[in-house]
């Protein structure tokens, strides 16, 4: 396979940047940082965030770097052919990931038709709850959504990375970035808007506890898309390792600065009309609704807002689509066209048992867990933590020295495997126990 590389450095930082800010950025880290004592969660998080984020997202950079291979040859290349099975399991997570991403994914594009049409100006709270619940129960329109978004995926892909996925990133971002400002500028002028900044922002330690510590761990492994071997992959197409360390700190800038513009985005406007927070999907596609219908433009608000989340979830299924289309083309000689269409036709196909645990399979349940749960629970909770685990002892006791980055300062070096070979291991432990529990 001819190598893929990124025509610059910014294509890169935006393609990873892209990768880390998804869905949860928007409906998970605003309450979650709210519910655990705002500022102080949001300290920890960053904190974290510019530690062990960092140097596990550089760690992970580095062996595509290095490598020059996908995940799965990364692995084996640098710990032989019987551990290329942790490369493996990255993608498998992908793909799990991604059949259940792209079903949310559909969500949003149904509810970005939804809002040009006016349909969620009517009715109340309950009324769009009901509509919600029919919406993602119906065994139809959910499944089409979900083909609809797996589609333009494939579309955004298919033309390369340069020409695809770099093309598309680089008006996709800065397009993401302009509309969370404009909904920021917005709430920021209601009345009582400032009463939700300081819900958001003040540091109220007494509401953090050893648990929202935890979280803010967890939060700042999972929101960077690390874990996957995603990374790995991009890291493949850089030119040289030089300049790994910067890049990986930008990514992580961008990152956090998107989750803090989404809580900026959401809790003003909330303490404008007096509604409740919630989180998931719930804040997505219930509350806000009924948060729009009582502002001042609401409709053309609703639409700016899920044009928003269609996006965040677009410049992270392209990401999970691109990391896997990856692996048939390295190892398996495909053309780029032919390894995208098996991968979507996969993921098109299982996304429709995924979008049913919503509506007439809601009865087939595993351990408690729907369809959807059941796959969100073992990738998030075991899946991804193994991965980045296997990754940290690679790289600090494997590796040691020779993973680190080109030009890298001494004081910054011994920082980095300390951190790689007890730091880093130590907490994602942590991380996978807090999951299992």
């Amino acid at each position: 396979m001819k190598q893929s590389q990124w025509s610059s450095r910014l294509g890169y930082i935006l393609a990873a940047a892209g990768s880390a800010v998804g869905l949860g950025a928007i409906w998970k880290f605003p309450y979650v940082t709210a519910a655990n004592g705002g500022g102080a969660f949001l300290l920890v998080f960053l904190l974290f965030s510019f530690t062990l984020g960092v140097a596990v997202l550089m760690g992970e950079t580095l062996i595509g770097s290095l490598t020059r291979r996908g995940v799965v040859g990364a692995f084996g290349e640098l710990m032989g052919r019987r551990w290329r099975w942790v490369g493996a399991m990255g993608l498998l997570c992908s793909l799990l990931i991604f059949c259940f991403y792209s079903v949310v994914g559909g969500w949003t594009l149904g509810y970005t038709g939804m809002a040009l049409a006016g349909e969620l100006q009517q009715g109340d709270g309950a009324a769009l709850t009901a509509r919600f619940n029919d919406y993602v129960g119906d065994p139809l329109w959910p499944v089409l959504t979900h083909l609809l978004f797996a589609g333009l995926t494939w579309w955004f892909v298919r033309g390369g990375v340069q020409q695809g996925v770099e093309r598309t990133l680089r008006w996709m971002m800065p397009a993401l970035f302009i509309m969370i400002l404009l909904l920021v500028a917005f709430g920021l002028t209601l009345p009582g808007a400032m009463a939700g900044v300081r819900h958001f922002l003040m540091p109220d330690f007494s509401k953090l506890g050893m648990s929202g510590v935890l979280d803010a761990m967890g939060l700042a492994f999972f929101s960077l898309s690390i874990g996957l071997g995603i990374h790995t992959t991009y890291g493949a197409y850089l030119p040289s390792s030089e300049g790994v360390g910067r890049s990986s700190l930008w990514v992580v800038l961008l990152a956090s600065v998107i989750a803090v513009l989404a809580g900026l985005m959401i809790f003003p406007v909330l303490a404008a009309t007096g509604i409740d927070p919630a989180s998931g999907p719930g804040l997505t596609f219930m509350t806000m609704p009924a948060v729009f219908q009582q502002l001042p433009f609401g409709q053309g608000l609703a639409v700016v807002f899920f044009s928003l989340l269609v996006v965040a979830a677009l410049s992270s299924s392209i990401s999970l689509l691109e990391h896997l289309q990856c692996f048939l083309c390295e190892s398996l000689g495909w053309s780029r066209r032919a390894a995208c269409n098996l991968v979507i036709a996969l993921v098109m196909a299982g996304g429709i048992p995924v979008s049913l645990s919503f509506g007439p399979w809601a009865t087939l349940t595993l351990f408690g867990k729907n369809i959807f749960e059941l796959l969100d629970f073992i990738t998030s909770n075991l899946m991804m933590p193994l991965f980045g685990l296997a990754l940290t002892l690679l790289l600090g006791w494997r590796l040691g020295r020779q993973a680190l980055p080109e030009g890298l300062a001494p004081h910054w070096r011994a920082l980095l495997m300390g951190c790689w070979r007890w730091l880093a291991p130590l907490l994602i432990g942590g991380i996978l126990v807090r999951g299992l529990v």
